[in-house]
């Protein structure tokens, strides 16, 4: 049996869930980020004191199947853009349908009716999160950015990331970079 939990998405979140696993004595066998392997079923106390308990994390259990493949899909996306190099340079679109075994079209219409957005501009928001946080380490330039987040040339990047957020990425690392200055200016006085 297999449990989908929401908002699971780093290794925090599976050490808490693991955590609240055995507390409850709930036997399982893999965790991965947005599922749990279960190996027996559990009782209905215990769904609830666990669905309860999650929470308290900003952690949800999934009830129907639309929700989980939506996580799932999620899960895959972020996978990829977190962990590039693990990933196969191939389409995003072939790589999510042949990571969860669905059809491309299916999934694409599934994810847009639930959460109203298409599966690329939801990757291409969240890729543009991932090079404000590679920005801010400030230990790759905006080439090696683009290069290891699989964009077709740093040009690409640059507009994508100039339509997500009204900036050019050297725009936004300068006001960034003024801001830190502001707070540790601030923490001096």
């Amino acid at each position: 049996m297999k449990l989908y939990i929401k908002y699971m998405v780093s290794l925090r979140c599976k050490i808490l869930v693991k955590e609240e696993l055995k507390r409850l004595d709930i036997s399982f066998g893999l965790i991965d980020l947005g599922v749990v392997e279960l190996l027996e079923e559990i009782s209905i106390k215990q769904r609830i004191e666990l669905r309860r308990n999650l929470l308290r994390f900003g952690l949800r259990l999934h009830k129907d199947k639309k929700s989980i493949l939506i996580e799932k899909i999620k899960n895959t996306i972020l996978e990829m853009i977190k962990y590039p190099n693990g990933c196969p340079t191939m389409n995003d679109s072939e790589y999510i349908s042949e990571k969860l075994n669905y059809d491309y079209t299916y999934l694409a219409n599934t994810f847009s009716e639930v959460k109203g957005i298409t599966i690329q501009q939801y990757i291409i928001v969240n890729k543009i999160e991932r090079v404000k946080e590679l920005l801010a380490y400030n230990e790759l330039n905006l080439t090696e950015i683009s290069y290891k987040l699989h964009y077709s040339s740093m040009a690409h990047l640059s507009g994508q990331f100039k339509k997500v957020t009204g900036y050019s990425p050297s725009i936004y690392k300068e006001m960034r970079q003024n801001q830190e200055d502001q707070k540790l200016s601030a923490v001096a006085i």
